[in-house]
């Protein structure tokens, strides 16, 4: 069987659904359980044609205009960009499992975009979330393991900037900073 491939991910979104609304920038950095880092990618997107901002998430970007500009720079069709991203994926030595934070929010838009734009997702339906994943390792409660609750030595010393790929560069080393405390654990029994 191969290697799982953790692809941490990170969207960033003009509303809260794909569709109505649109991804505005995607990054994904992939890693082995061992924390290396064995790959990136990061795209910028063009809005989708009959989509429009929602007015929460808008006046959200106001107060972000270093991450807004970041993920306006360049954008490309998401066709183009969903079809190199499918390809990206594939590449990896090993089987991509999406990783988000929250899974619920970025795996949404990420699987919407790849089936409208690829008619499939390398992931399957494969996607773990960061904080359900800290509640089992905490044995807390799922509104217990926010990160403000999480171990301080699970976080690297890595910038939050809202923009996609760095975001994704930082929650990917928490992520294995927390497989590995997982694994140093005594099994129960």
């Amino acid at each position: 069987m191969a290697d799982e491939i953790y692809v941490s991910t990170d969207v960033e979104a003009d509303g809260p659904i794909p569709g109505p609304h649109s991804m505005l920038s995607f990054g994904s950095a992939a890693y082995r359980s061992d924390k290396t880092l064995v790959g990136t990618f990061s795209r910028n997107l063009e809005t989708l044609p009959d989509a429009t901002p929602d007015p929460k998430t808008a006046a959200w970007w106001e107060g972000q205009p270093e991450a807004w500009a970041a993920c306006r720079k360049e954008p490309c069709p998401p066709a183009d960009a969903m079809r190199d991203y499918a390809a990206w994926l594939r590449g990896l030595p090993g089987k991509p499992v999406f990783v988000g934070y929250p899974a619920a929010y970025d795996f949404m838009f990420v699987y919407w975009y790849l089936i409208r734009f690829v008619g499939q997702s390398p992931f399957s339906h494969s996607a773990l979330d960061i904080k359900t994943f800290a509640m089992a390792v905490m044995g807390t409660e799922y509104r217990g393991s926010s990160k403000e609750q999480m171990p301080a030595e699970w976080f690297d010393p890595v910038p939050h900037t809202h923009v996609a790929l760095d975001d994704a560069i930082g929650q990917g080393a928490l992520f294995c900073n927390m497989l590995a405390a997982s694994r140093a654990k005594p099994p129960r029994g």
